[in-house]
């Protein structure tokens, strides 16, 4: 475990404090694991609203004449017909195909970007770019120690920041973004997140983010907004099926194993990692990502080991107890013969063999404004 002394924090660690979080090392930060419970959390941003200090994720801005042309090589998504004020998922490979992070891009112009990158990512995505940037006309900068980012997941999260914006979030499509006021804070409004509910990711300078927090945590009151920590973030996007760096995704993956080839453009022209993806894509994949729910009581866990008539097939990346299904599920790559949903399994946790079946992804069905 890091020493806590090492550990970065956000500006809203003195909040998570008076709030009662439990603060826990996380990618190098001091983060609340949980407040009154991940359940409760859990079933507070399925059934009303949230709101997360995501503010250890990193951003980093590349702007100039030659941005566009940059991007365009670092990621494997094609960012040719992003219109502003659009955001875009996609990937950054290294020769290999392997993924250095997974990320959101943003375009304010056609000459200047904003990556949300994870936080565990963002010194090494930062010097990646650099490394790769040195034949583009463009600047880039790491603005993430100057930006807070809090997410507000859940289906009242327009009307709870609308009633602090005169900026009209109906307006702002999924994957979509805008420059406003919140508060009469300058801020950045995108309508993302990691929950599979309607929600807002809202980018503020670091001085402002603890007013601001405090002000949507009290006019919240009235739509029962909780503050909520990692462990439910973990739940929610693990019901809904999306993988995280550092579990489904590293540098020594295939991403098209793990479902992402809607994301892995390979019609665009020369972007690293293309050409060792399309000869992955031409050879066939040998396994796939695929979601795992056990039939008895259990909780899986990442590196718990699965197996098929006592014959181990796999681990799994992610497990947790998924509270919206009563039961346990997880994430693994299998070999393509056992990836059918309805597939019979086993997941071994503590010796036991704990029966399971492969199911279809995402676990639950997404409701996000579209």
């Amino acid at each position: 475990m890091a020493n806590d002394s090492n550990l970065k924090t956000t500006p809203l660690y003195s909040m998570h404090k008076e709030l009662g979080g439990k603060l826990v090392p996380f990618a190098g930060w001091h983060m609340p694991i949980q407040f009154k419970g991940v359940i409760q959390e859990h079933q507070c941003v399925r059934q009303s609203v949230g709101i997360f200090d995501v503010s250890h994720m990193g951003e980093i801005e590349i702007a100039g004449p030659e941005a566009k042309q940059l991007i365009q090589y670092l990621v494997t998504n094609d960012i040719e017909t992003m219109q502003n004020n659009q955001a875009l998922y996609t990937l950054m490979c290294l020769e290999t195909g392997g993924v250095v992070d997974d990320l959101l891009v943003h375009r304010f112009s056609d000459d200047h970007y904003f990556f949300c990158v994870n936080a565990s990512n963002s010194d090494k995505d930062f010097q990646w770019i650099l490394k790769n940037a040195k034949n583009f006309n463009v600047s880039v900068k790491n603005t993430s120690q100057q930006t807070a980012q809090l997410a507000v997941q859940g289906k009242h999260s327009e009307a709870l920041i609308q009633k602090l914006c005169d900026t009209p979030l109906g307006e702002i499509g999924y994957y979509h973004f805008r420059k406003a006021k919140i508060y009469n804070f300058e801020c950045i409004i995108a309508r993302t997140g990691y929950t599979g509910e309607d929600g807002f990711e809202i980018y503020i300078d670091s001085k402002d983010a603890k007013l601001l927090y405090k002000s949507l945590i009290e006019e919240g009151k009235p739509f029962n907004l909780q503050p909520i920590g990692l462990g439910a973030r973990d739940t929610l996007r693990m019901e809904m099926g999306y993988a995280l760096y550092g579990n489904e995704l590293n540098e020594n993956c295939n991403p098209l194993e793990a479902g992402l080839g809607w994301v892995i453009k390979l019609q665009k022209n020369d972007f690293l990692g293309k050409t060792a993806l399309k000869k992955q894509k031409d050879a066939g994949l040998s396994r796939r990502l695929v979601g795992i729910r056990l039939l008895d009581r259990g909780v899986p866990r990442p590196h718990y080991r699965v197996l098929n008539e006592g014959l181990l097939i796999g681990e799994m990346t992610s497990g947790t107890f998924s509270p919206s299904l009563n039961a346990g599920i997880g994430l693994c790559y299998l070999s393509k013969e056992y990836t059918k949903p309805g597939t019979k399994l086993d997941v071994e946790i503590r010796k036991l063999k704990v029966p399971a079946e492969v199911v279809k992804l995402p676990f639950l069905p997404s409701r996000v404004k579209k």
